[in-house]
């Protein structure tokens, strides 16, 4: 057998597994599923390497052992069923083992449908962005109005202990990734949930290391759309003009949400007050509700309004559904505030794409009115550390009073031409007037900010990683008080 190659057929799955090991356990979805066996009953076991929080918080928190390092020995005593993280590949020491000894092993979306969602109702968000806080927050209404749902969601909601929760309601939500399944099912995640509703926030270009181009990423969506059940329903963005091209060459109907025109919910009169933000909700009835949220910006507000549309669906009451937007407190790493003192704010985010990157820096200028907006961008993303989107990166940070870029991660695996140039973003962001440099590391970033910063600073960090702890570093050096949970 070639290193490449995939043993057929693969070990049939237990029913009921006593000892179930997670290898790369340490993702945002791997660690949930964690969570949900520990909480079915489950002896849970995993390996990773270089994990870091939120997500090895919450592994410690649930008493998990995790096994430092991928090795045969981590089989030992064997499981009865292995979970392989889409971060597993061919070659890898613990999954030659788990292939030689003969282990059923599965994807963690099919470990997720099998456990979890196939005996529930299931809610389904999918799309480029949005869908976290979306999912977060529609698991949120759900549970405020006494639905009793289970959820898994790829971020750490602050309204709920952890980011997933097995409920006794009907329902599941699930956030629906479109990236990789595993080395052995290299489609995409979301189409192992068969939903009986989708929330489609989103499609543009992403994911540049499974994606050849905008044309194979709505393929993608195409296929989630035309594999669903006739009586299915689908709610979907009526801002994004792929959205709808994916609609029509699926030939699905969809109910249409967003600012535009055309849209059956919209949304209206958006204004931010400097602590919440405020909207209309427009139902496809012409009826009107007022609606205040926590978090800022305007996408936030068609998030709650793509949310309200899917609970909707569900039978919840509108009245029910702005009472719970108001009382949601959002998802870590998407527009919040980590550290506040001596007049500067220290906001962390999650946003590795262009869009993304722009849509946070509008929302965080509505928010912090007057303030000085200092951006500290880390290429990170297998999309963000390649030039396809030189560009628009550009016009993204171009919102910011001034922007500091960190050296793009593991730059060695990308040739020159295909890199991200940190340095024509910084000239270029110069030419228009914006203060911009570029710091190789997290540890120069924390020295310049500490150096630098003023009173009135709002000081963003945009990563999809760890940023080499920026974070801790900068309000350690700032002296900064971390806000309660």
């Amino acid at each position: 057998m070639t290193s490449s190659s995939v043993p057929l057929p693969r070990p049939e799955l237990p029913a009921k597994p006593r000892h179930v090991h997670l290898t790369a356990i340490a993702g945002v979805g791997m660690a949930s599923l964690a969570g949900m066996l520990r909480a079915a009953g489950m002896h849970v076991t995993g390996s990773d390497q270089g994990i870091y929080p939120p997500m090895s918080t919450l592994i410690e928190d649930l008493g998990i052992p995790v096994m430092e390092g991928f090795r045969p020995e981590n089989l030992e005593p064997r499981p009865d069923l292995v979970v392989v993280g889409n971060a597993m590949s061919r070659g890898n020491p613990e999954v030659e083992a788990m292939l030689a000894s003969g282990i059923p092993y599965c994807s963690m979306p099919e470990a997720l449908m099998r456990f979890f969602m196939r005996e529930r109702r299931r809610a389904v968000i999918v799309g480029t962005h949005g869908k976290t806080t979306s999912s977060a927050l529609l698991a949120w209404i759900l549970y405020e109005t006494g639905q009793d749902p289970s959820f898994m969601i790829g971020g750490s909601c602050k309204n709920f202990e952890h980011n997933f929760r097995l409920g006794r309601g009907d329902w599941f939500v699930a956030e629906g990734d479109e990236y990789d399944t595993a080395f052995f099912d290299k489609g995409p995640k979301f189409l192992h949930y068969d939903p009986d509703v989708t929330l489609l926030t989103a499609v543009e270009f992403d994911h540049a290391d499974i994606y050849r181009d905008l044309a194979h990423v709505k393929s993608a969506f195409v296929a989630l759309l035309r594999g669903m059940r006739e009586h299915a329903q689908v709610i979907a963005s009526a801002d994004f003009p792929e959205v709808q091209a994916v609609l029509t060459e699926s030939g699905c109907r969809a109910t249409l949400f967003g600012t535009h025109r055309q849209a059956d919910w919209t949304v209206e009169d958006v204004t931010d007050t400097g602590s919440t933000t405020r909207f209309t909700i427009v139902t496809p009835e012409r009826r009107r509700f007022a609606a205040v949220s926590r978090v800022p910006g305007i996408m936030n507000a068609v998030n709650a309004l793509g949310a309200a549309a899917a609970a909707t669906t569900v039978g919840v009451q509108m009245e029910a559904i702005v009472e719970a937007i108001a009382t949601f407190r959002g998802v870590r790493r998407r527009q919040e505030i980590v550290g506040e003192g001596g007049g500067v704010t220290l906001v962390d985010d999650f946003a590795h794409h262009p869009t993304a990157v722009g849509a946070t820096l509008t929302a965080l200028r509505e928010r912090y009115a007057g303030r000085r907006l200092w951006t500290l961008f880390e290429p990170r993303s297998n999309t963000t550390r390649r030039r396809i989107f030189q560009q628009a990166f550009i016009d993204a940070l171009a919102a910011a009073d001034r922007v500091t870029v960190a050296g793009v991660h593991r730059a060695e695996q990308l040739a020159e031409h295909e890199r991200l140039s940190t340095t024509q973003i910084v000239a270029e962001l110069g030419a228009r007037g914006v203060p911009a440099e570029t710091c190789e590391d997290a540890d120069e970033i924390c020295a310049l900010v500490a150096r630098e910063a003023r009173p009135g600073d709002v000081v963003v960090m945009m990563s999809n990683g760890s940023f080499g702890g920026l974070g801790q570093k900068l309000t350690a050096a700032l002296a900064l008080e971390v806000p309660a949970s």
